[in-house]
């Protein structure tokens, strides 16, 4: 089926100020928001109806208030809905299921003692998951893998399952804006027509600094202050190496690598510095038995280095497949081989070749968006990718049953553990589905445009409040790829009229974005879910809201920084990236 735009007999124009007052129209656009996080957190509604509400004023106000058509209207939604199964869901139900396959044959007791016998010390066993392996995992996947894999990862090592959730979404922040083999970063060039060099390099003198922060903030967010400094070296390390090594392969190599670079040097300095340094204490949780060093050095002696291999191999073949499915050339291969070539439809009847997908019916071509959020005006695109066998969630899903085959369950085992993991996630699968929709509405409704213009009045300080711009595009739609296709021209545009860099304020939309990674609806769903903590959606975002935005602050702080103290940092003309 490939759907014909120019078969729909209207073409609708956003409007950013449907009622002559732009604080109204701010409140507006906000209601889907507020319904969803007010049911979400405030009224403690589990979290698919709380989408499903979300979604249904979403649509309502869009046809209602800013006179969307209803049929674009419900297009939108289905559209964002079926985005979300295929690029997000996919990715959470795979590697829930490979973490289950672990766990069913024994694997993963191995793979805790292992980990325990690098360091018992659960603070620093939340750096080396959450922030190194994550990040590594964020740099191959994105789209909420890593809160996925590590949140299920640090639950069988003995973490209580709010705390893997809510810990795993912080962690995610550093590497957010590099994820998925530098996906967010390419999206942004692409529709600002600005130097990839450049603004990666700009992230990579603004997100190393937080990347410093963060480990610490991690730490603290679980224990005491006392307890925090007592692992400062190992804050130290994790942080400094990750930070330089974000810093220089950002600046001087590509876009592509960055974060798999980070996370593989920072974890593999740590887990060598930590050979030869340990806390004096070792902290456990308090319900938990105390564990020096030695012995747990001394259980994993128990197993041979071939057993040790053998359990780590779901997630090393699970790290192998998510890389190799996000390199380009793997990804036109793997297109190559399961498309056949045809011809794709355009707004204007033309045929002319084009990648495989669809053009989205009632709604690709139909919507405009205008000055001053686009330099001119522009059709809004809607064209659905069916390349299932490239799906990121494909590559996770292919990894999970090669392990299980690897690990010697047979083929009605493997799928019967694929079918529990159905139905333990379909309430996520529901909630996510919905939420994706809903960042689809705004998006096509033009009421994420308003939410962002609001932000553009703030002048001299609009670079500390265009963080939030990028902030609020990932709280929308769950992606920084998104939020920078969304807001990347409203960033430009407004540094024109200020007189400030378009690197600079460009980079702030994606460094910005990635404190509002944690508060996202999607991510929290995701992270619910690979915790068994479906129905805790509201306390794990009261937890975590006030760390998004003082995170966020930071960021606003280093943007001013550079926009009024340091603009001669600000990189222009760089070209290592062709």
């Amino acid at each position: 089926m490939v759907g014909n735009p120019a078969s729909v007999p209207v073409t609708w124009t956003q409007v950013y100020d449907p009622f002559g007052h732009w604080w109204l129209s701010t409140l507006i656009a906000a209601l889907p928001i507020v319904v969803l996080l007010g049911l979400l957190a405030g009224l403690k509604v589990r979290a698919h109806l709380c989408a499903m509400a979300g979604a249904a004023t979403a649509i309502l106000i869009a046809i209602v208030a800013f006179k969307m058509p209803a049929l674009l209207a419900v297009s939108s939604f289905v559209y964002g809905a079926a985005f979300g199964l295929l690029k997000i869901v996919w990715i959470v139900i795979a590697a829930v299921f490979l973490y289950n396959i672990s766990v069913e044959t024994g694997q993963f007791e191995i793979m805790k003692q292992s980990v325990a016998a690098i360091t018992p010390d659960r603070r620093l066993q939340l750096l080396l998951v959450a922030f190194c392996f994550g990040a590594f995992i964020e740099g191959c996947a994105g789209f909420g893998a890593p809160v996925a894999i590590a949140g299920a990862f640090m639950i069988g090592l003995g973490f209580k399952p709010f705390q893997a959730a809510a810990l795993n979404l912080i962690a995610n922040t550093s590497p957010v804006a590099w994820g998925a083999i530098g996906t967010p970063v390419h999206t942004l060039a692409a529709v600002n027509s600005l130097s990839e060099s450049d603004l990666s390099a700009m992230i990579g003198r603004i997100l190393p600094i937080t990347a410093v922060i963060v480990p610490f903030w991690l730490v603290r967010a679980m224990v005491s202050w006392k307890e925090t400094v007592e692992v400062l070296p190992a804050l130290v390390v994790v942080g400094g190496s990750f930070a330089v090594t974000q810093w220089f392969w950002s600046n001087h190599m590509d876009s592509n690598l960055v974060d798999i670079s980070a996370g593989i040097v920072s974890l593999v300095v740590t887990v060598l510095f930590l050979r030869l340094w340990q806390p004096k204490r070792i902290w456990r949780f308090a319900d938990e038995t105390s564990v020096d060093p030695l012995s747990a050095r001394e259980s994993i002696q128990n197993y041979s280095a071939g057993q040790i291999a053998k359990a780590w191999m779901p997630f090393a073949i699970l790290s192998m497949f998510v890389l190799c499915w996000g390199l380009p050339s793997v990804k036109a291969a793997l297109n190559r081989a399961t498309t056949p070539s045809f011809k794709v439809v355009m707004a204007d009847s033309k045929p002319r070749p084009g990648p495989p997908g669809w053009d989205w019916p009632y709604l690709h071509g139909k919507v405009l968006r205008t000055m001053p959020v686009v330099a001119k005006p522009t059709a809004e695109a809607a064209r659905f990718d069916f390349n299932w066998l490239t799906a990121t969630g494909t590559g996770c899903f292919l990894a999970a049953v090669i392990a299980g085959l690897l690990l010697r369950l047979s083929l009605p085992r493997i799928f019967g553990i694929f079918g529990k993991t159905l139905v333990r996630l379909r309430f996520a699968i529901i909630a996510m589905t919905c939420m994706l929709g809903i960042g689809f509405v705004t998006r096509y409704s033009g009421m994420d445009a308003v939410l962002g213009l609001a932000f553009t009045r703030t002048g001299w300080l609009f670079p500390f409040f265009g963080t939030y711009i990028g902030w609020l595009g990932v709280a929308l739609t769950g992606s920084d790829t998104s939020s920078n296709a969304l807001f990347g021209s409203l960033q430009k545009i407004t540094a024109q009229q200020l007189n400030l860099s378009p690197i600079l304020m460009c980079a702030t939309n994606s460094a910005g974005g990635v404190m509002g990674k944690m508060v996202d609806a999607q991510s929290i769903c995701i992270a619910t879910a690979a915790t068994n903590q479906v129905g805790n959606e509201g306390s794990i975002f009261r937890f975590v809201f006030w760390h998004s935005v003082g995170l966020a602050a930071i960021v606003g702080v280093i943007v001013m920084i550079y926009a009024y103290v340091l603009p001669h940092y600000v990189p222009g003309g760089l070209n290592f990236i062709h």
